[in-house]
């Protein structure tokens, strides 16, 4: 039984964000194990999301029920226990994205396996933000857009040296060779993604090569990087570090489009449960952190925020997840994975719809862009 102070005071926070236990409206929760009060107030997210695994609650619409707490900043108000300040504090003093760190943090999410990526993904493979904003009726046609969007942004022209780090799947990097000719480098520490790369590449002027960022010793000047969803893993210790090794490599008349999730608040460590089951060592930068990372070092070109295509992206995965799991292996997909994969998936698209996090893509050059760059929408 759940401590009678602990269930009255969730019973309360939930009130603040008109949602009801046991309710019947789509933001409303379902208790199932009363022990879920105690484990929430004690161990904030990490108990919410882990006692969600377990199977302690539900809500009618997962991504509803959190819309409306973020809306009314549960989060700031659930108390949060000694562990969970050391763990901030830890995230201070150690670099998380350094070293044997990296590779083990990208295989953990990464290397899970294309059988449970490539349905949920579609045929780009994509695993960054779609591009609704051209009139995207799809996913795939959503990703594609996003491509060309960033091709756009580079100014990429037949023959040009690309670079594209922290490449996921690949499928970036095949839309610049195929369709304008570019001969593209790209790395992941992800051995499945190399994989799937070198087998989906074939015949294009695309590079693998299972490196990060920190160990890619290549020489070659590219005229263009596009830098997509890499920066959340570089972490607040190597920002500069970073930038300074892409404005090594890039020409001086070169340009980099650096696509990023991003945080309302300059932070060390990312949400405790994310980080121990989704993205070990993720941190989502902030504008006042990567401002001071850009100066001395590159000028700012162009800054997009795209954050609301990422809610209807994560429903579109969302959904192709949940038809294609009766056809995964529940040995290795059980019960559990399930409710945690929804739970990260849903909980995230309610962090854009309710803009507590941003998608950035900015556009940075090392002298600028001779007679001023255009913005690309």
């Amino acid at each position: 039984m759940a401590d009678s102070t602990n269930k009255t005071t969730v019973k309360k926070l939930l009130t603040l964000a008109d949602i009801k236990v046991n309710g019947k409206r789509a933001q409303d929760i379902i208790i199932t194990d009363e022990r879920f009060y105690d484990r929430a107030l004690s161990h904030g997210s990490l108990g919410i999301g882990e006692s969600y695994m377990d199977g302690w609650w539900s809500a009618n619409k997962l991504d509803r029920f959190f819309e409306n707490a973020f809306q009314a900043d549960l989060r700031d108000k659930v108390s949060k226990n000694w562990r969970l300040a050391a763990y901030v504090v830890r995230g201070s003093l150690i670099n998380f994205q350094m070293g044997k760190r990296a590779y083990k943090n990208a295989q953990k999410h990464y290397d899970i396996g294309n059988d449970l990526y490539e349905p949920m993904l579609g045929k780009t493979m994509a695993y960054t933000c779609g591009y609704w904003d051209r009139g995207a009726k799809t996913l795939d046609k959503a990703q594609e857009d996003k491509f060309e969007l960033v091709c756009q942004k580079l100014g990429l022209k037949k023959g040009m040296k690309v670079l594209d780090p922290g490449c996921g799947w690949g499928g970036l990097s095949r839309y610049m060779a195929q369709k304008y000719g570019c001969e593209v480098t790209c790395f992941t520490p992800a051995k499945e993604q190399i994989a799937y790369i070198k087998q989906h590449s074939k015949g294009l002027k695309v590079k693998p090569i299972l490196s990060t960022w920190q160990d890619y010793k290549g020489k070659t000047k590219f005229d263009r990087i596009a830098s997509i969803g890499m920066m959340e893993h570089v972490g607040p210790k190597n920002y500069e570090k970073y930038l300074r090794r892409m404005a090594e490599i890039l020409t001086d008349d070169g340009i980099m489009v650096l696509h990023t999730i991003g945080g309302n608040k300059s932070i060390r460590r990312i949400d405790p449960w994310i980080d121990k089951y989704i993205f070990p060592g993720g941190v989502l930068p902030s504008v006042k952190q990567l401002a001071s990372a850009f100066e001395g070092i590159f000028i700012l070109e162009d800054w997009h925020n795209l954050s609301t295509n990422y809610d209807k992206t994560l429903l579109a995965w969302y959904e192709n997840f949940k038809e294609s799991y009766p056809k995964l292996n529940h040995d290795k997909y059980d019960t559990r994975f399930y409710r945690m994969w929804e739970f990260y998936l849903l909980t995230c698209a309610a962090l854009f719809r309710t803009r507590q996090t941003q998608l950035w893509q900015i556009v940075i050059s090392k002298k600028g862009v001779t007679g001023g760059y255009k913005s690309v929408r």
